[in-house]
């Protein structure tokens, strides 16, 4: 039994560790975009930056809350890690009527969510994310001519747990 145990507690280990190798913020300025590749997997996007260094995006989207950018500077190091599914960033940064889907997509990802609403002519865009603990929602609606018109911020509605049966 305590064989079991003591293998029970290593894997558990083992799984831990596995768990913060995948974790953005825990990998160190300068590392090389191949150990961070290889740290994180492929990333779920990749831009050109105007600096002629590049952004490897990490997104937790559409089930997750998280949206992780990595900076590489022009020899292809880590500049600059930054997690933007936050309402401070996401009040701050956001530009109605200035950014483009061009500049939602290098900041923020892939939407978790594409609709449209009877009340605007465009797309609605909806990221999740978390303050502090409670599930929320960012809409960017986004016009015909693909500029952001409307930020606003819902909270998200989950279903109840089920209900203990005994």
């Amino acid at each position: 039994m305590n064989r079991m145990i003591k293998h029970g507690w290593v894997a558990l280990c083992l799984a831990l560790l596995a768990g913060c190798a995948g974790m953005p913020e825990r990998i160190g300025t300068g590392a090389p975009r191949a150990e961070i590749v290889q740290r994180l997997g492929k990333p779920t996007g990749e831009y050109a930056l105007p600096d002629g260094g590049r952004r490897l995006q990490y997104s937790r989207q559409p089930a997750g809350q998280q949206v992780y950018n990595l900076d590489l500077d022009a020899d292809g190091r880590l500049r600059r890690t930054e997690q933007v599914m936050d309402i401070d960033w996401l009040q701050q940064r956001v530009e109605v009527g200035r950014w483009h889907r061009e500049d939602v997509l290098l900041h923020l990802g892939r939407p978790a969510l594409v609709e449209g609403v009877a009340s605007f002519r465009g797309d609605v865009w909806t990221y999740r994310f978390l303050e502090v603990d409670r599930p929320r929602q960012a809409h960017l609606h986004i016009d015909p001519e693909g500029v952001v018109q409307i930020l606003m911020f819902t909270d998200e509605l989950l279903p109840d747990p089920p209900q203990d049966r005994h």
